[in-house]
Protein backbone atom coordinates (compact mmCIF):
# COMPACT_ATOMS: atom_id res chain seq x y z
CA UNK A 1 0.00 0.00 0.00
CA UNK A 2 1.90 2.79 -1.16
CA UNK A 3 1.76 5.97 0.79
CA UNK A 4 0.52 9.46 -0.15
CA UNK A 5 3.03 11.28 1.42
CA UNK A 6 5.84 10.05 -1.00
CA UNK A 7 4.47 12.93 -2.82
CA UNK A 8 6.26 14.61 -0.59
CA UNK A 9 9.49 16.89 -1.75
CA UNK A 10 12.70 15.16 -1.58
CA UNK A 11 10.65 11.77 -0.82
CA UNK A 12 13.06 8.00 -1.70
CA UNK A 13 10.95 5.25 -1.58
CA UNK A 14 11.92 2.34 1.05
CA UNK A 15 12.41 -1.17 0.00
CA UNK A 16 11.93 -4.67 1.02
CA UNK A 17 10.02 -4.90 4.52
CA UNK A 18 9.34 -0.71 4.61
CA UNK A 19 8.19 -0.76 0.94
CA UNK A 20 5.76 1.96 0.71
CA UNK A 21 6.58 4.81 2.65
CA UNK A 22 9.93 7.22 2.46
CA UNK A 23 13.42 5.87 3.23
CA UNK A 24 14.30 8.82 3.84
CA UNK A 25 13.63 12.77 2.75
CA UNK A 26 17.08 13.97 1.60
CA UNK A 27 19.26 14.07 4.23
CA UNK A 28 18.87 11.35 6.88
CA UNK A 29 21.25 13.01 9.32
CA UNK A 30 18.75 15.88 9.43
CA UNK A 31 15.99 13.81 9.92
CA UNK A 32 17.34 11.49 12.55
CA UNK A 33 18.63 15.11 14.76
CA UNK A 34 14.91 16.12 14.64
CA UNK A 35 13.22 13.38 15.69
CA UNK A 36 15.89 12.79 18.76
CA UNK A 37 15.23 16.90 19.62
CA UNK A 38 11.09 15.90 19.54
CA UNK A 39 10.21 17.56 16.47
CA UNK A 40 8.48 16.15 13.13
CA UNK A 41 7.25 13.02 12.40
CA UNK A 42 7.68 9.39 11.15
CA UNK A 43 5.47 7.62 8.42
CA UNK A 44 4.67 4.20 9.33
CA UNK A 45 1.43 4.07 7.14
CA UNK A 46 2.43 0.55 5.58
CA UNK A 47 1.97 -1.13 9.08
CA UNK A 48 -0.73 -3.44 9.56
CA UNK A 49 -3.77 -2.45 11.65
CA UNK A 50 -5.99 -4.55 13.18
CA UNK A 51 -9.31 -3.89 15.96
CA UNK A 52 -10.86 -5.85 18.52
CA UNK A 53 -14.34 -4.88 19.69
CA UNK A 54 -16.56 -6.60 22.24
CA UNK A 55 -17.39 -7.07 26.16
CA UNK A 56 -14.79 -10.23 26.18
CA UNK A 57 -12.27 -8.68 24.24
CA UNK A 58 -9.26 -7.88 26.88
CA UNK A 59 -10.19 -11.22 28.89
CA UNK A 60 -10.50 -13.08 25.96
CA UNK A 61 -6.85 -11.24 24.77
CA UNK A 62 -5.25 -12.17 27.76
CA UNK A 63 -5.86 -15.52 27.35
CA UNK A 64 -3.57 -15.69 23.67
CA UNK A 65 -1.05 -12.91 24.63
CA UNK A 66 1.96 -12.85 26.26
CA UNK A 67 1.16 -9.68 27.77
CA UNK A 68 -1.13 -9.10 31.27
CA UNK A 69 -4.17 -7.40 29.68
CA UNK A 70 -7.06 -8.46 31.10
CA UNK A 71 -7.52 -5.06 33.13
CA UNK A 72 -5.67 -2.88 30.83
CA UNK A 73 -6.30 1.02 31.49
CA UNK A 74 -8.09 3.17 28.65
CA UNK A 75 -4.92 4.87 27.14
CA UNK A 76 -2.00 2.38 28.64
CA UNK A 77 0.23 1.40 25.59
CA UNK A 78 1.84 -2.30 25.62
CA UNK A 79 3.52 -4.58 24.10
CA UNK A 80 2.68 -8.53 23.55
CA UNK A 81 3.49 -11.28 21.75
CA UNK A 82 1.88 -14.48 20.09
CA UNK A 83 4.62 -17.29 20.29
CA UNK A 84 3.80 -20.84 18.74
CA UNK A 85 3.36 -23.96 21.24
CA UNK A 86 7.24 -24.36 21.66
CA UNK A 87 7.69 -20.86 23.10
CA UNK A 88 8.96 -19.80 19.35
CA UNK A 89 7.99 -15.89 18.54
CA UNK A 90 5.05 -16.18 15.90
CA UNK A 91 3.63 -12.22 16.12
CA UNK A 92 4.48 -9.00 17.88
CA UNK A 93 1.72 -6.50 18.58
CA UNK A 94 1.74 -3.12 19.83
CA UNK A 95 -1.62 -1.90 21.23
CA UNK A 96 -3.42 0.34 23.12
CA UNK A 97 -7.68 0.07 24.69
CA UNK A 98 -9.33 2.87 24.70
CA UNK A 99 -12.36 1.57 26.96
CA UNK A 100 -14.28 -0.08 23.87
CA UNK A 101 -12.26 -1.11 21.44
CA UNK A 102 -8.27 -2.58 21.41
CA UNK A 103 -6.31 -0.83 18.81
CA UNK A 104 -2.97 -2.95 17.03
CA UNK A 105 -0.41 -2.34 14.89
CA UNK A 106 1.92 -4.92 13.37
CA UNK A 107 4.74 -4.95 10.77
CA UNK A 108 3.64 -4.71 7.43
CA UNK A 109 1.99 -7.95 5.90
CA UNK A 110 1.76 -10.12 8.90
CA UNK A 111 -1.89 -8.64 9.64
CA UNK A 112 -3.22 -11.36 7.71
CA UNK A 113 -2.11 -14.44 9.26
CA UNK A 114 -2.68 -12.81 13.02
CA UNK A 115 -6.12 -12.02 12.45
CA UNK A 116 -6.71 -15.47 11.26
CA UNK A 117 -5.36 -17.40 14.09
CA UNK A 118 -7.10 -14.60 16.33
CA UNK A 119 -10.70 -15.86 14.23
CA UNK A 120 -9.41 -19.45 14.72
CA UNK A 121 -9.65 -18.81 18.65
CA UNK A 122 -12.80 -16.72 19.36
CA UNK A 123 -15.35 -19.56 20.32
CA UNK A 124 -17.98 -18.46 22.70
CA UNK A 125 -16.21 -15.25 23.48
CA UNK A 126 -17.99 -11.72 22.81
CA UNK A 127 -15.67 -10.52 20.55
CA UNK A 128 -15.32 -9.01 16.47
CA UNK A 129 -11.78 -8.60 15.11
CA UNK A 130 -11.32 -6.42 11.93
CA UNK A 131 -8.71 -5.66 9.67
CA UNK A 132 -8.41 -1.81 9.94
CA UNK A 133 -5.36 -1.42 7.36
CA UNK A 134 -7.53 0.09 4.48
CA UNK A 135 -8.86 2.56 6.89
CA UNK A 136 -6.65 3.55 9.41
CA UNK A 137 -3.06 4.81 9.22
CA UNK A 138 0.13 4.95 11.70
CA UNK A 139 2.20 7.62 12.04
CA UNK A 140 4.90 7.96 14.81
CA UNK A 141 5.78 11.40 16.50
CA UNK A 142 9.09 11.52 18.39
CA UNK A 143 9.51 11.95 22.67
CA UNK A 144 9.37 15.43 23.31
CA UNK A 145 6.54 16.33 20.28
CA UNK A 146 4.11 18.87 21.69
CA UNK A 147 2.09 18.16 18.01
CA UNK A 148 -1.85 17.54 19.36
CA UNK A 149 -2.92 14.15 18.23
CA UNK A 150 -6.28 15.68 17.10
CA UNK A 151 -7.95 13.47 14.43
CA UNK A 152 -6.72 10.34 15.88
CA UNK A 153 -8.55 7.30 16.54
CA UNK A 154 -6.53 6.33 19.12
CA UNK A 155 -3.02 7.07 20.62
CA UNK A 156 -0.22 4.99 21.78
CA UNK A 157 1.93 6.97 24.70
CA UNK A 158 5.65 5.33 24.59
CA UNK A 159 8.72 6.05 26.23
CA UNK A 160 10.35 7.76 22.82
CA UNK A 161 6.99 8.69 21.35
CA UNK A 162 3.61 8.34 20.83
CA UNK A 163 2.08 6.06 17.62
CA UNK A 164 -1.04 7.27 16.29
CA UNK A 165 -3.56 5.59 14.11
CA UNK A 166 -4.85 8.03 11.98
CA UNK A 167 -7.89 7.81 9.31
CA UNK A 168 -5.82 6.76 6.31
CA UNK A 169 -8.41 9.39 3.79
CA UNK A 170 -6.98 12.15 5.92
CA UNK A 171 -2.85 11.40 6.06
CA UNK A 172 -1.93 14.28 4.11
CA UNK A 173 -3.98 16.73 5.97
CA UNK A 174 -3.80 15.73 9.53
CA UNK A 175 0.16 15.57 8.85
CA UNK A 176 0.69 18.94 7.37
CA UNK A 177 1.09 20.40 10.59
CA UNK A 178 3.08 17.84 12.36
CA UNK A 179 6.86 19.15 11.58
CA UNK A 180 9.19 17.89 9.18
CA UNK A 181 8.74 14.04 7.57
CA UNK A 182 11.67 11.86 8.41
CA UNK A 183 11.61 8.32 7.06
CA UNK A 184 12.10 5.14 7.75
CA UNK A 185 15.92 4.68 7.98
CA UNK A 186 15.94 8.13 10.41
CA UNK A 187 13.12 6.20 12.96
CA UNK A 188 15.19 2.79 12.53
CA UNK A 189 18.42 4.26 13.55
CA UNK A 190 16.88 5.28 16.90
CA UNK A 191 15.57 2.09 17.04
CA UNK A 192 18.79 0.58 16.79
CA UNK A 193 20.28 2.74 19.41
CA UNK A 194 17.17 2.17 21.84
CA UNK A 195 18.06 -1.57 21.31
CA UNK A 196 14.19 -1.87 20.50
CA UNK A 197 13.54 -5.83 18.60
CA UNK A 198 11.22 -5.40 15.48
CA UNK A 199 9.80 -8.81 14.37
CA UNK A 200 11.56 -10.71 11.15
CA UNK A 201 14.50 -8.59 12.20
CA UNK A 202 15.83 -9.41 15.01
CA UNK A 203 13.81 -13.05 15.23
CA UNK A 204 13.60 -16.01 12.81
CA UNK A 205 11.98 -18.85 12.95
CA UNK A 206 13.49 -20.33 16.66
CA UNK A 207 14.12 -17.05 18.36
CA UNK A 208 12.50 -17.22 21.88
CA UNK A 209 11.74 -13.74 23.64
CA UNK A 210 13.99 -14.12 26.28
CA UNK A 211 17.21 -13.92 23.15
CA UNK A 212 15.90 -10.42 22.75
CA UNK A 213 14.94 -8.51 25.79
CA UNK A 214 11.29 -8.68 25.17
CA UNK A 215 10.86 -10.53 28.46
CA UNK A 216 11.28 -6.75 29.79
CA UNK A 217 8.52 -5.15 27.38
CA UNK A 218 6.04 -7.30 25.96
CA UNK A 219 5.84 -10.91 28.51
CA UNK A 220 4.69 -10.61 32.15
CA UNK A 221 6.03 -13.35 33.75
CA UNK A 222 3.09 -13.75 36.36
CA UNK A 223 0.53 -13.96 34.41
CA UNK A 224 -1.81 -17.15 33.98
CA UNK A 225 -1.04 -19.54 30.72
CA UNK A 226 -0.74 -19.24 26.96
CA UNK A 227 0.48 -21.20 23.85
CA UNK A 228 4.66 -20.93 24.70
CA UNK A 229 4.37 -20.07 28.52
CA UNK A 230 6.09 -23.46 29.46
CA UNK A 231 8.92 -22.71 27.39
CA UNK A 232 9.31 -19.38 28.65
CA UNK A 233 9.06 -20.12 32.12
CA UNK A 234 11.29 -23.36 31.97
CA UNK A 235 14.08 -20.94 30.56
CA UNK A 236 13.40 -18.22 32.47
CA UNK A 237 13.96 -20.37 35.94
CA UNK A 238 16.01 -23.28 34.65
CA UNK A 239 18.29 -21.99 32.07
CA UNK A 240 19.05 -19.12 29.86
CA UNK A 241 18.66 -18.67 26.37
CA UNK A 242 20.72 -19.76 23.61
CA UNK A 243 21.29 -16.73 21.99
CA UNK A 244 21.36 -13.21 22.93
CA UNK A 245 21.25 -9.85 21.35
CA UNK A 246 23.89 -7.47 21.25
CA UNK A 247 24.45 -3.70 20.50
CA UNK A 248 27.45 -3.04 18.17
CA UNK A 249 29.68 0.13 17.34
CA UNK A 250 30.61 -0.67 14.08
CA UNK A 251 34.25 0.60 12.53
CA UNK A 252 33.35 3.78 10.59
CA UNK A 253 36.25 3.35 8.10
CA UNK A 254 33.89 0.50 5.47
CA UNK A 255 31.64 2.46 2.81
CA UNK A 256 28.64 -0.11 3.36
CA UNK A 257 26.75 -1.27 6.34
CA UNK A 258 26.54 -5.18 6.99
CA UNK A 259 23.16 -5.73 5.94
CA UNK A 260 20.36 -8.45 7.83
CA UNK A 261 22.22 -11.95 7.65
CA UNK A 262 25.47 -11.03 7.61
CA UNK A 263 27.47 -13.33 9.57
CA UNK A 264 29.41 -12.30 12.79
CA UNK A 265 32.69 -14.00 14.13
CA UNK A 266 35.36 -13.42 16.79
CA UNK A 267 37.54 -10.42 15.11
CA UNK A 268 40.54 -12.67 16.42
CA UNK A 269 39.57 -15.74 14.36
CA UNK A 270 39.32 -13.45 11.37
CA UNK A 271 37.08 -14.01 7.98
CA UNK A 272 37.77 -17.64 8.19
CA UNK A 273 36.36 -17.95 12.34
CA UNK A 274 32.99 -19.72 13.24
CA UNK A 275 29.85 -17.71 12.62
CA UNK A 276 28.70 -17.31 16.27
CA UNK A 277 25.61 -15.71 14.95
CA UNK A 278 24.39 -12.78 12.56
CA UNK A 279 23.49 -9.17 12.30
CA UNK A 280 20.04 -8.26 12.17
CA UNK A 281 19.93 -4.77 11.91
CA UNK A 282 22.64 -1.81 10.96
CA UNK A 283 22.27 1.88 10.27
CA UNK A 284 24.10 5.04 10.27
CA UNK A 285 23.24 7.12 13.46
CA UNK A 286 23.69 10.74 13.34
CA UNK A 287 26.03 10.84 16.56
CA UNK A 288 27.60 7.05 16.92
CA UNK A 289 28.19 6.55 13.08
CA UNK A 290 27.49 2.85 11.86
CA UNK A 291 26.13 0.82 14.21
CA UNK A 292 23.68 -2.58 14.49
CA UNK A 293 22.11 -5.05 16.29
CA UNK A 294 23.16 -8.84 16.10
CA UNK A 295 21.65 -11.90 17.31
CA UNK A 296 25.16 -13.94 18.54
CA UNK A 297 25.91 -17.32 20.86
CA UNK A 298 25.00 -16.90 24.77
CA UNK A 299 28.38 -17.62 25.71
CA UNK A 300 30.04 -15.40 23.35
CA UNK A 301 32.96 -13.43 25.61
CA UNK A 302 31.33 -10.25 25.97
CA UNK A 303 34.36 -8.27 25.71
CA UNK A 304 35.48 -9.36 22.28
CA UNK A 305 35.41 -7.27 19.60
CA UNK A 306 33.17 -9.12 16.87
CA UNK A 307 33.84 -9.21 13.17
CA UNK A 308 29.98 -8.20 11.11
CA UNK A 309 31.24 -9.53 7.68
CA UNK A 310 34.40 -7.52 7.57
CA UNK A 311 33.39 -5.07 9.68
CA UNK A 312 34.64 -4.81 13.11
CA UNK A 313 32.46 -4.13 16.14
CA UNK A 314 32.37 -3.44 19.82
CA UNK A 315 29.70 -4.90 21.56
CA UNK A 316 27.08 -3.10 24.42
CA UNK A 317 25.12 -6.15 26.35
CA UNK A 318 21.88 -6.22 25.91
CA UNK A 319 20.83 -9.74 27.04
CA UNK A 320 23.06 -10.83 29.92
CA UNK A 321 25.43 -13.82 29.34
Amino acid sequence: MKSPLLDLPGAVPSEGADAGVAAHYGNIFREQRELAAGRGFVDLSHRGVLTVTGADRLSWLHLLLTQHVSALPPGQAVDALVLSPNGHVEHALYLVDDGATTWIHVEPGTQEALLAYLDSMRFFYRVETADATGDLAVVHLPAGSTVPAEGAAAVRELPHGRDLFLPRAELEKLTAGYGPAAGVWAYEALRIEGHRPRLGFETDHRTIPHEVDWLTTAVHLQKGCYRGQETVARVHNLGRPPRRLVFLHLDGTEEKLPPHGTEVRLAADGDGGRALGFVTSSARHHELGPIALALVKRNTPVDAVLLAGTVPGTQDVIVPQ
